[in-house]
């Protein structure tokens, strides 16, 4: 019976994956460089970045590997996790009143050693922000150390206009795609 190595450190990919029933035998740290390629748009990024990190971790035989990586994008832009709060306020600056897009690349490697790569995007839109508004979300620290500056499950929900695709994509682990590539790969869910 083939048991979950789950990639990933995220405590929010831990709560998505708890509510469907699936608790990872282990968790895994990959160490991978994240850096975007020159030119790389935000597809092939996601892309990379899962498999990299899937592959990244030791598995025994009977291990199935999961691994995901999220990134905000503007245009061709990737917006990483921001530096410090002069770069979230950059960040918030860009989203305020546009749409923009959340890519998230899976990647699970069965018993049987093969990579199986999904890409999931969402659009997102963001109302017009005021100087109050940034400094109110930026002041809240939420926003440090996410993909994009922002955590759709927190503050941030309240700037959000509009949104088409997967919200769990947006959290960081579109819960559809997740599930269908798990079960493909012999992991039931609870």
């Amino acid at each position: 019976m083939p048991v979950l190595v789950l990639a990933s450190t995220s405590p929010r990919r831990r709560e998505l994956l708890a509510r469907i029933g699936v608790i990872p035998a282990r968790i895994a740290s990959p160490d991978i460089d994240e850096t975007p390629r020159k030119g790389e748009l935000p597809r092939a990024y996601v892309a990379r970045l899962a498999e990299g990190k899937a592959l990244a971790i030791e598995r025994a035989p009977h291990e199935v590997v999961l691994a995901g990586d999220t990134t905000v994008a503007v245009g061709r832009r990737i917006l990483e996790k921001p530096a410090d709060e002069a770069d979230l306020r950059r960040m918030l600056g860009l989203l305020s009143g546009r749409r923009h897009h959340v890519w998230s690349g899976l990647c699970v490697v069965g018993t049987d050693g093969r990579a199986r790569v999904r890409v999931v995007d969402t659009i997102v839109a963001f109302k017009a922000l005021s100087a109050a508004e940034i400094d109110w979300y930026v002041e809240s620290g939420e926003g440090m150390g996410k993909a994009g500056g922002y955590a759709i499950q927190g503050r941030a929900e309240t700037f959000v206009r509009f949104l088409s695709g997967s919200h769990s994509n947006v959290v960081g682990l579109p819960m559809f795609e997740t599930a269908t590539l798990l079960a493909s790969a012999g992991i039931a869910l609870g």
